[in-house]
């Protein structure tokens, strides 16, 4: 029995003195710099959100966040470099809707990482998109559109590209609504597409919030409706496609915090805690609106997780039907 009695006691120790460095290191995080993959090159969107959210960070964390923009192939490049980063809470990943939700559907086998090759924290904004015209285009409403879209077989729309949201949320619209459009899909961007709508190249298209504001502010561009699950504070007058007959047709660029696979539950609980601490700041939030975004958050990381999932199924099978591909 002693023999016995003093085995299992050997080895209690040996499990204690091996947990020992984890539950340190647990308790010193952090001990220094963070770094943040953005997926894409400054200036955008997610740099946007990564730099307002950066100081604030630091401030709780009490250690230095550095943005590491790594753009190309859809932003899969930066996915890859965060996902084979060590475990170890050094190492962050501000993914987005494109990234963890629709690149697996329209890559296919050569999309090397997933999501369920991360460890998700929380939701941090959405940027909301808006269905916009020409303004020569008839009718004031969705319904008004629908109906001269119905009488106008092959109208065109414009995207950034075949396998964008922008894109993919006209497909669903147009699925709805049981129209016949044709794609147009551009390069270099939503500017470019939007250029095009503005000029009457092309008649209609989703685009981004903040790329639309100053032009449908102008008149130059006609706001047909929003795709949030609720009217922007930005745009009141707008209604939604929901609110319009079409629940199915919310969608947005979210954005979310991940780390590498493995990365301890400490410190992902620490990054939750902060993250929401963060972004309930009233400043915090004027910010971002000021670029067009609105905080965003998860109740847990798993509701997150859950969340992705929906994304992916969702936007995947949009995809499919409508054959959307990797630029």
């Amino acid at each position: 029995m002693n023999t016995i009695r003093r085995s299992f006691l050997a080895a209690a120790a040996a499990t204690l003195l091996a947990a020992a460095p984890v539950l340190a290191r647990a308790d010193t995080y952090p001990s220094k710099p963070i770094r943040v993959i953005v997926p894409f090159a400054p200036g955008g969107a997610s740099d946007f959100v990564a730099r307002i959210l950066a100081p604030r960070l630091q401030a709780e964390l009490g250690q230095t966040i550095l943005i590491d923009n790594r753009a190309g192939a859809a932003g899969n490049i930066g996915m890859e470099m965060a996902a084979q980063a060590a475990p170890d809470g050094y190492t962050a990943f501000l993914g987005n809707v494109g990234t963890l939700a629709i690149n697996p559907a329209i890559f296919g086998k050569s999309q090397r990482v997933t999501a369920v090759d991360f460890a998700p924290v929380s939701l941090v904004v959405n940027a909301p998109d808006i269905m916009v015209a020409n303004p020569a285009v008839p009718g004031k409403t969705v319904a008004e559109f629908v109906e001269h879209a119905h009488k106008t077989p092959g109208m065109s729309f414009a995207s950034p590209g075949s396998g964008s949201l922008n894109r993919l949320e006209m497909e669903l619209f147009r699925q709805e609504a049981k129209l016949d459009m044709t794609h147009v899909p551009y390069k270099g961007g939503a500017g470019p597409a939007i250029t095009d709508v503005v000029g009457g190249h092309v008649p209609v298209m989703f685009v981004p919030v903040p790329a639309a504001m100053q032009l449908v502010k102008a008149g130059r561009l006609k706001p047909i409706a929003v795709a949030s699950a609720q009217r922007l504070t930005t745009l009141p007058e707008v209604p939604t496609l929901a609110e319009s007959g079409y629940p199915k047709v919310v969608g947005g660029s979210w954005q979310a915090v991940m780390f590498p696979k493995d990365t301890p539950p400490a410190v992902i609980a620490r990054w939750h805690e902060v993250l929401l601490k963060v972004l309930a700041r009233d400043d915090v939030k004027a910010d971002l609106l000021k670029g067009g975004v609105e905080t965003m958050t998860s109740a847990s990381p798993k509701e997150l997780a859950d969340f992705i999932q929906e994304e992916a199924r969702r936007w995947g099978t949009v995809a499919k039907a409508s054959n959307a591909t990797a630029d």
